[in-house]
């Protein structure tokens, strides 16, 4: 089998647009994306690097399964491996170099040279390996990732145990998905950096740790937002871990506090410079950035800085036609800026941790995001294990982040099953409510999204009605709300778990509705109603969102969905992203702005002639309107 020989020469020197971590960035970084050779291990017999043909080349960070990667290849094998030759810039300082990898899906080994460096299990976290003995010369990398599309106790998200994607699982992405990149650090370097807004001291908790600590070593701390100096602070280190609260200039009056505060209206972002210092010498400088913002329950309310925000949001898979889950940073500003653009005010993250450069466009463009754990199916010793490991990675990576708000371990019951009379679902879904709040104590965390809500801030319900009377009828007061929250099934599942919930004051909130189909060109696919043409999507969409609107008692809603995901065809976009109606009235109903209406479509709502003129469809079916309007 004749094997791929790639160039030996050092990496391009163009980075790529954003950094990929961009709450810790240093000057001194290199991509090592491009072309890499590959071979495919379907029954994972290769063990070591010299066993591997490798025939075939790869280009990284896109899944063999992508049109991207160069190679389309679906396949239900259990392992694949990569090998490049890379080599580190010229003018690079001393010091230590690093290999990362945003994600590898699912179990990975790094060797360098032969040797190994690196083992992570986990498909959707980050990982480094010190190569520092090896980056003197040119070294050769190779990456086994063991990724068994079997293994349903395996967090996978909506990855397709089958051959071919069905119902509403999607093609698998396996081995790497995100980018490799090169990184020089100091001897005495920060290795980890995080900001946490305190509206109530009106200042950031500060925490940093430091790799290489000498008694004596100082960390200092700039923060600006634009052209002001906020802080200038000198700090002693005693140990490798500082912890500081650094308060901020308070006005002391809302007016003024407003200037600083960020919103997806306003997303004020503080820019901080970290440096250490060794006798008075700069040895490592990082870039990094925060805001003041504060989320938080009260009284049945989503609360924004202290005040009642209602949230629109739209779910968001995250997947690409040609790339998968994977994107470039342009992509992502691009949904980032659609999301606004049909005017959401932030998304559900959907069965993916998103790429980091997206979150960073949420921050700054401002949008906020509920971050969800990529689910494994089955319940047994491995996937309690393996959910807890990477769920609190995430947590821990992302929890600096302004963006997000919200933190969802589980959706709808997957991977812990018969949740009404499982004692150990239960216990997986409480202990994962409790550990996410001990990491995180400022954000609302939703145990299981969907339906049988018990360890929860937030009630959450998913309901695929047609018709919005019938919206208007369970969610259109606190009374109606109760009365669904204890007595329906709209997904077929109990709601609460314990029924006294009810009671409890928490938001209620339709975190699933809508995903209406419009298919053109003879598609194929699906969705939870159907439209026929452009504007009958449009006119259902409006009559949905306005019912929604309706609802007084709701504290948000989350639209199904963003864009067309493979066989799912009810997105507000297509897969190309696209809009599928007119995106002005869009995006007026997003955000309730509704124009004066006229007959026949005023007389259709009013009447009541609409909500006739639809059908429920069975969920993984389409049934289509039988008009454009009702008659």
């Amino acid at each position: 089998m004749a094997t791929a020989h790639l160039s030996t020469t050092p990496l391009p020197s163009t980075p790529l647009s954003v950094h990929p971590r961009p709450l810790l960035q240093r000057g001194e970084w290199q991509s090592a994306d491009g072309s890499w050779a590959f071979a495919f291990d379907p029954q994972a017999e290769y063990r070591l690097p010299a066993e591997v043909p490798f025939d075939l080349v790869i280009e990284v960070p896109y899944a063999p399964e992508s049109r991207a990667s160069g190679l389309h290849q679906p396949i239900h094998g259990r392992a694949v491996w990569y090998r490049r030759t890379l080599e580190c810039p010229a003018p690079w300082a001393p010091g230590r170099t690093m290999l990362h990898f945003g994600a590898v899906d699912y179990r990975a080994t790094v060797w360098v040279n032969g040797q190994e460096v690196a083992r992570h299990e986990g498909g959707h976290t980050p990982f480094s390996a010190d190569v520092s003995a090896f980056a003197h010369a040119p070294f050769e990398v190779v990456v086994r990732a063991e990724d068994d599309p079997l293994a349903l106790d395996q967090p996978r998200g909506k990855q397709d145990w089958l051959a071919e994607p069905h119902a509403i699982w999607y093609p698998r992405t396996t081995g790497i998905w995100q980018t490799v990149w090169l990184e020089r650090v100091p001897a005495t370097a920060i290795r980890r950096l995080e900001f946490q807004p305190d509206l109530d001291l009106w200042g950031l908790h500060l925490n940093v740790e430091v790799s290489g600590y000498r008694p004596g070593t100082r960390i200092r701390v700039v923060l600006r937002y634009g052209e002001q100096l906020l802080a200038d602070d000198l700090y002693t280190l005693h140990s490798e871990e500082l912890q500081r609260v650094i308060p901020l200039l308070d006005g002391g009056i809302d007016d003024h506090r407003a200037g600083l505060l960020w919103s997806p209206e306003h997303p004020r972002l503080i820019d901080a410079t970290v440096e250490v210092l060794q006798g008075g010498v700069v040895v490592d400088q990082v870039s990094s950035y925060t805001a003041l913002r504060s989320v938080g329950i009260e009284q049945g309310r989503f609360m924004l800085n202290g005040l009642t925000y209602p949230l629109r949001l739209v779910l968001d898979q995250g997947y690409w036609p040609d790339s998968l889950m994977s994107a470039t940073a342009e992509q992502l500003r691009a949904d980032v800026e659609l999301t606004r653009a049909l005017g959401f005010n932030g998304v559900r993250k959907h069965q993916k941790l998103e790429d980091p450069r997206y979150l960073y466009w949420a921050d700054r463009l401002g949008l906020l995001v509920w971050a969800e754990m990529p689910s494994a199916y089955r319940l047994t010793d491995r996937s309690v294990e393996a959910v807890t490991r990477e769920w609190l990675e995430a947590v821990r990576r992302d929890r600096g982040h302004p963006c997000i708000v919200a933190w969802v371990p589980f959706n709808e019951s997957w991977g812990v099953p018969d949740l009404t009379r499982s004692e150990r679902s239960r216990s997986l879904v409480r202990a994962l409510y409790e550990l996410t709040r001990s990491l995180d104590p400022s954000r609302p965390v939703i145990g299981n999204d969907g339906w049988e809500n018990g360890a929860t801030d937030v009630l959450t319900i998913h309901d695929y009605t047609p018709h919005p009377g019938v919206i208007r009828e369970r969610y259109g007061s606190r009374e109606s709300i109760r009365e669904t929250l204890l007595h329906s099934r709209p997904g077929g599942r109990a709601l609460l778990l314990d029924p006294a919930l009810a009671d409890r004051g928490l938001p209620v909130m339709l975190t699933e509705f809508g995903g209406i189909a419009y298919l053109s060109d003879g598609q194929a696919g699906w969705g939870y109603s159907q439209a026929d043409n452009g504007e009958s999507f449009t006119a259902h969409y409006e009559s949905l969102l306005w019912a929604i609107h309706d609802c007084q008692g709701v504290a948000g809603f989350c639209y199904t969905q963003l864009t067309d995901t493979f066989q799912e065809r009810n997105g507000l976009l297509d897969e190309h992203r696209r809009p599928k109606g007119d995106l002005s009235r869009l995006m007026r109903a997003t955000r309730n702005q509704r124009p004066a209406l006229t007959t026949p479509l005023k007389d259709a709502l009013e009447t009541g002639a609409w909500d006739a003129a639809l059908a429920v469809s069975p969920p993984n079916e389409i049934l289509p309107l039988e008009a454009e309007l009702p008659a």
